[in-house]
């Protein structure tokens, strides 16, 4: 270009603007570290950070913006459980993370010596889930962990004495070199671009979209009016307005405890940007209908929508095949593996598209984590924590929950940064010494084992 036709187009250009060469594409840079830690959520998060506060060099890299996963985004700001039959089973950095924020926000916690019977969720901590993840990013700070958001992996190789990872985000590539890596993904990613088995239903759990309904009195609404309405509902389920699953149960009961939730996403996925994209438009598009349909009533008119979560919660993607896997007598007869490492307390939760049946545990039984559901079997310098964990659908039902993914989270972050000291693989770290540091930093390690 001439000087006089370049000078003329910086003319007109809007003040205050400069003129700039197109971006290139981004170069490849290479980072390399003790533990990668590859999901933010319940389990990466406390894995990270118990990698961190060993001493361990940590990365921790997480799709979305924030910490937290189902807690923050995923709006299940009630995470449990950390207590069975009068006595704390999950404690370390999750419960420490948890305490801290409803400490700052003033909430209440619940009294853990009255028992709850099969009313489990009494034991539920109800927190704010933001101020949460503010609190686990300000965790990771300090203990020397360095977060990656809106990064993805693209393919995972051996290297030498560990893996070469490459991450994909906004105008970003980069290779991490780890000696350890830690899938905490819900999913298992990083385990199935590793190569290694997987194991998923062929129908799996449908999803929900949190979100709750103001603008009406539940006091004030007419039991006559309520029982035409579920009428209503039911006509419109048969005409095609409403899908059955859109509001599960009873109308008068979910207005009367607030109209929280309520709703199942049929087919629920998260495991690939696609399916997680079809599964957040269907819980958005269901939320559309069910308002619609309810501003119809007078008593309702004035409905509004006074919480809403941007993601779909998902229950159910794949597990990996491990080194052991946790069956459902396992965890309903409460069996001490003898490499336990982790608790686990909650009922087997299978949901269905018409609802859930939960199945409570018999009393005094407390189930516990073995490591070898959290190294996938036949690997080296792999290990995986959370929803992911090797286990039978029905026991997976019920691990998945957070507090027993923050369990198994520290544990796994703990053997991953012992491992990398030692320079070798999680599996062939000392028991004793794994269990002796996780007790250091707080964790409850299962007695007997």
């Amino acid at each position: 270009m001439k000087r006089r036709h370049f000078l003329a187009s910086l003319g007109a250009l809007p003040a205050g603007s400069v003129l700039v060469a197109a971006t290139p594409p981004p170069t490849v840079r290479r980072v390399a570290t003790d533990v990668l830690v590859i999901g933010g959520g319940s389990a990466g998060a406390i894995a990270a950070i118990q990698a961190g506060r060993l001493g361990a060099k940590t990365i921790l890299v997480e799709a979305g913006s924030q910490l937290g996963g189902t807690t923050t985004t995923g709006g299940v700001d009630f995470p449990g459980l950390f207590h069975a039959w009068g006595k704390q089973v999950i404690a370390g950095i999750g419960w420490e993370l948890v305490k801290k924020t409803a400490e700052l926000n003033n909430d209440a916690v619940p009294d853990f010596t009255v028992p709850t019977g099969r009313q489990h969720w009494r034991h539920q901590v109800r927190i704010n889930g933001q101020l949460y993840a503010a609190l686990a990013e300000e965790a990771c700070g300090l203990a020397g962990v360095q977060l990656r958001y809106y990064e993805s992996p693209l393919s995972v190789e051996e290297a030498d004495g560990g893996w070469r990872v490459r991450l994909v985000g906004k105008g970003t590539i980069v290779d991490v070199t780890a000696k350890q890596l830690v899938d905490c993904t819900g999913s298992a990613t990083a385990v199935g671009l590793a190569g290694f088995s997987r194991m998923r239903e062929e129908t799996r759990q449908p999803g929900t979209l949190i979100y709750r309904v103001g603008g009406y009195d539940p006091a004030a609404l007419d039991p006559a009016v309520l029982k035409a309405l579920q009428a209503k509902h039911a006509a419109a389920v048969k005409a095609g307005t409403l899908q059955r699953t859109d509001l599960n149960g009873s109308i008068a009961g979910w207005l009367g405890k607030g109209g929280e939730s309520g709703n199942h996403i049929p087919g629920a996925d998260g495991t690939t940007s696609e399916s997680h994209t079809q599964t957040n438009i269907a819980g958005r598009q269901a939320l559309l209908r069910v308002l619609r349909f309810l501003q119809q009533e007078p008593a309702l008119a004035l409905m509004k929508i006074e919480r809403l979560q941007p993601e779909a919660g998902i229950r159910e993607t794949y597990r990996i095949v491990g080194e052991t896997v946790i069956t459902v007598e396992d965890y309903e007869g409460g069996r001490v593996f003898a490499d336990a490492v982790a608790h686990s307390f909650y009922p087997i939760d299978l949901h269905f598209e018409g609802g859930v049946k939960p199945k409570h545990l018999q009393e005094g039984v407390v189930p516990t984590v073995p490591r070898g559901a959290l190294i996938p079997k036949g690997s080296r310098n792999l290990l995986v924590a959370g929803r992911c964990v090797s286990s039978d659908r029905l026991a997976n039902s019920a691990l998945r929950v957070q507090a027993s993914c923050m369990g198994m989270g520290q544990a796994a972050g703990a053997n991953a940064a012992l491992a990398a000291k030692a320079g070798v693989s999680p599996g062939q770290v000392p028991l004793a010494e794994l269990r002796r540091e996780l007790t250091r930093h707080g964790a409850i390690v299962p007695a007997g084992a």
